[in-house]
């Protein structure tokens, strides 16, 4: 996938060939969504988008997808972005981490913007694509890949385009086999013996199969150019609920690419929290150190980490320039990390540039970006309770604190907790903050 072809074609416009420019024939482009909020990850996306999300002590979310594409030999990726975009933008950059910063092709961020007459906002999977056939049409490729920007997984989408060509397919959905009775959160599809899809079920109440959609899609271009045309007009357009069973309606063949390595939805903050501590087995399932297969990101010059004397590190990642004083166990700890004497870290995520004083105990704790722990606070202890604020969100037992907030000296946080804003004392009554309890500052 690496041939680039230059070629003439119909769809050029006059005043290209006046500007003398020529068509880049590209035989797969990607086209990555990475405009949603992430909702489901409450205080942590308040203020960026999920794909930009810390995972892994080093990366963002969005790393691999991009890792998987250039590791594939796809070289052109278009990323739609919406929601918070900023920090996003920043972290692609001209995609140099990742190779992708190339004359022909490489990676393009494409946010909505006003055509003329009109404004839109992306309204869906689909309708996002939609809204980017100029891009596609510019590179004139043989194949598009849809890619979600909020998946932990390494795929090689080489295999799969070889097995959407060898199926002769006009569409193929990448599957994952998920326990049966977790099949209703899920897309799912029923295929025959040779993978052909007769059926799709919409997260059904009583799914008849466990293959699940990855939300990653292999189409031919005109297949696909054709049925975003014809779907326009369709609120709210969608993959999953539009333009396949739109398709499927037209008699193309749509295959199932079941695919048997490491995926993670990372869209619940209980998911996220047991990737990362995925990461710490002693054998890990999900391996971020394989050389064959890297993943890259973008990263800043720091200084090494430093481990005081009498501090102790077990069973855990640390990113560079975190300085540890006290006691972290089997838990993932960010760049530029600061672990007060005496505090003990444990099954806990503590993302980049966050400051914990002396005397702490965490567990089970997600703090995100910036944020700054006082000394003697303890954070996830004492039983469970549901959350009061958002029970589908704030749940599995742990405490969530935002990006940049503030915990005085001396409080007490449970569990099922969140916390978003700079907070004081007067806050936490009788010195503490309840299980299933939240403090959510307006305008954070």
């Amino acid at each position: 996938m690496h041939t680039v072809n230059l070629c003439f074609c119909p769809q050029w416009t006059e005043s290209m060939l006046k500007r003398g420019d020529f068509m880049v024939k590209k035989e797969m482009i990607a086209m990555l969504l990475a405009g949603g909020q992430g909702s489901r990850l409450g205080v942590l996306t308040s203020k960026l988008a999920k794909p930009a999300v810390a995972f892994g002590g080093k990366y963002k979310i969005i790393d691999f997808p991009l890792s998987n594409c250039i590791n594939s030999g796809v070289d052109t990726v278009g990323v739609l972005t919406q929601y918070r975009p900023l920090r996003l933008n920043q972290h692609i950059g001209i995609g140099m981490p990742w190779d992708l910063d190339r004359n022909f092709g490489g990676v393009t961020v494409l946010p909505p913007y006003e055509k003329s007459g009109s404004s839109q906002w992306y309204t869906g999977t689909a309708n996002a694509i939609f809204q980017n056939l100029e891009y596609m049409e510019y590179y004139n490729p043989d194949y598009v890949l849809i890619l979600s920007g909020d998946h932990i997984y390494k795929m090689d989408y080489e295999v799969m385009l070889d097995f959407h060509k060898s199926s002769h397919a006009d569409a193929t959905i990448a599957t994952y086999q998920v326990p049966i009775e977790e099949a209703s959160r899920f897309g799912v599809v029923i295929t025959d013996d040779q993978g052909v899809i007769h059926e799709f079920e919409e997260k059904p109440a009583k799914p008849r199969s466990n293959k699940a959609s990855m939300g990653i899609y292999i189409f031919s271009w005109p297949v696909l150019r054709d049925a975003l045309i014809e779907m326009k007009d369709v609120p709210s357009c969608d993959f999953g609920k539009h333009i396949i069973p739109h398709i499927h309606e037209q008699g193309k063949k749509i295959c199932a690419y079941d695919f048997k390595g490491y995926w993670k939805d990372v869209g619940t903050l209980g998911s996220y929290w047991e990737a990362n501590m995925e990461l710490v087995d002693i054998i890990p399932e999900f391996n971020l150190y394989e050389e064959f297969w890297r993943i890259y990101t973008k990263s800043d010059n720091l200084p090494p980490q430093y481990i005081a004397a009498g501090s102790r590190v077990a069973k855990s990642i640390v990113g560079e320039g975190t300085e540890i004083h006290g006691d972290v166990e089997n838990s993932v700890i960010g760049s530029g990390v600061t672990i007060g004497k005496g505090t003990v870290v444990k099954n806990s995520i503590i993302m980049n540039g966050v400051t914990i004083g002396d005397n702490c105990v965490l567990d089970k704790a997600i703090l995100a970006e910036g944020v700054q722990v006082g000394k003697d606070v303890k954070l996830g202890v004492g039983e469970e309770a549901p959350n009061d604020f958002a029970p589908h969100i704030y749940a599995f037992g742990l405490a969530t604190i935002g990006e940049n907030s503030v915990i005085p000296d001396g409080v007490t946080i449970g569990k099922n907790t969140a916390i978003i804003g700079t907070t004081t004392k007067d806050e936490y009554p009788g010195g503490e903050l309840a299980s299933g309890s939240s403090i959510i500052k307006a305008g954070e």
